[in-house]
């Protein structure tokens, strides 16, 4: 490699402060690239990977500097995806800000919202206030959205790799737990359905059931899934090796979730800081110690059956544990017991005459706590979970109004990815869509 050293320009820095030469990545840096790469002499090659690329896993660039087929240097540009969701939830009430929250990891919405509420609930005082039977069903559909984002993640990764029929069927197990989430949230993505103080509403009827036939049709799936990859002589060929980060490495960039735990560490959230209950659930840290892309796919696979096995328990507690799935305090609790009208679009006419029914000052209350919400006491609070790709926390700042003053979050795509250069660099060009796939970035989570 040579001595020259390429860094990001941080427009809020002196330049003076920077080692090297420095150029911005803002899309409109290509010729400073360019001549900068044949300043050094060498035969070099500079390309883009993305922002469009179909293996980047959505819109991420990657600007490669090439000696032939070796991968010299790699770095990462972000923002091509910025929503502004945290900005946006400045301007919303408490619970509004499930809606925006649900958005930024668009494959793991339960776990967004979840990380939200439990912030929110720690700063209100109430989190020994929240029905047991929420608590269950907070778990139960968290580990259901790890086996869909797990899944989404293998089979990207297979195709991107050639393996179409591992693609096909994680996509096809996929649509089956969506049709779980239809039938108790109501949509299949960006749900709303955690919610500060509870759940939205109660599991409908035959939902249970549906649950069941899950989980009697996914161990044999997903033991298909692995007979096509688990000993695939080109499969491995591709992944054992390859992108290589161990302990050391993950520690000194923050690096969580299976990535840390293909390391050998069993750092899970749900054991080491459980919230929700999850203490009181028999479930294994899936860990390897390879350190590498086939070790991450392992620990992914493990973690599915593990899921399976939290969700068989909170079905079994949800048949003997009964009551409301949102807390009693009704100057906090949204109504809980939605009813959908006969056409489908908006509450039954007989939901409506019960609340208008109640009393007016029910009404008035009711209406106060939807237009204008509930006042949260000044303060911060920060709650961590383990989402499908590590830390997933929200830290969240109240000024004592109805509103939240600021909403950060801690999101494991965004950290897991600074790993990418270790990963690639000094490796092959084609290992770089293996090294990125085995981090299992989300990008509306990268750029919120």
């Amino acid at each position: 490699m040579s001595s020259t050293k390429y860094t990001e320009y941080d427009a809020y820095a002196a330049e003076e402060a920077a080692e090297g030469k420095v150029f911005d990545v803002n899309g409109q840096d290509w010729d400073k690239v360019v001549a900068a790469a044949e300043e050094l002499g060498d035969e070099r090659l500079v390309i883009n990977m993305g922002p469009q690329h179909p293996s980047t896993h959505g819109v991420l660039r990657l600007i490669l500097t090439l000696d032939g087929e070796t991968v010299n240097e790699a770095r990462v540009a972000i923002g091509y995806l910025h929503t502004g969701i945290e900005k946006n939830m400045e301007f919303r009430t408490w619970t509004q800000g499930t809606t925006f929250c649900t958005r930024m990891d668009y494959l793991a919405p339960l776990f967004n919202e979840t990380a939200y509420c439990l912030s929110t609930e720690r700063l209100l005082g109430i989190e020994d206030q929240i029905p047991e039977r929420a608590q269950i069903i907070r778990v139960m559909m968290m580990e259901l959205n790890r086996i869909s984002s797990h899944l989404v993640a293998i089979a990207t990764f297979g195709l991107e790799l050639g393996a179409t029929t591992v693609m096909l069927n994680g996509f096809i197990e996929r649509e089956y737990t969506l049709d779980l989430f239809e039938e108790i949230t109501g949509l299949r993505m960006n749900h709303a359905y955690i919610r500060p103080g509870g759940v939205a509403q109660d599991l409908p009827s035959g939902a249970t059931s549906k649950i069941r036939d899950y989980l009697d049709r996914m161990p044999k799936r997903i033991k298909a899934l692995r007979k096509l990859m688990d000993d695939n002589p080109v499969f491995k060929a591709r992944t054992q090796n390859i992108a290589y980060l161990d302990l050391t490495g993950c520690m000194a960039l923050g690096v969580t979730g299976p990535v840390l735990r293909a390391a050998g560490l069993p750092w899970d959230l749900r054991k080491s800081q459980p919230y929700c209950g999850y203490e009181t659930y028999d479930f294994e840290v899936a860990t390897q110690d390879t350190c590498d892309v086939y070790g991450r796919y392992l620990v992914r696979m493990d973690e599915m059956e593990e899921s399976l096995k939290i969700v068989e328990q909170c079905l079994d507690r949800l048949q003997t544990v009964k009551g409301p799935v949102m807390i009693e305090d009704k100057k906090i609790g949204w109504p809980a017991q939605l009813a959908i009208g006969a056409d489908g679009m908006g509450n039954s006419p007989r939901h409506i005459a019960h609340i208008m029914g109640t009393s007016m000052e029910a009404l008035i209350h009711h209406f106060k706590l939807v237009t204008e919400g509930f006042r949260v006491p000044a303060g911060q609070a920060y709650a961590p979970i383990e989402s499908p790709r590590g830390e997933l926390g929200a830290h969240v700042v109240s000024d004592g109004g109805t509103r939240p003053y600021r909403v950060h979050f801690r999101e494991p795509s965004f950290v897991n990815l600074q790993a990418t250069p270790a990963m690639s660099e000094g490796g092959m060009v084609a290992d770089i869509i293996a090294a990125v796939a085995s981090i299992d970035p989300v990008m509306g989570g990268v750029d919120r």
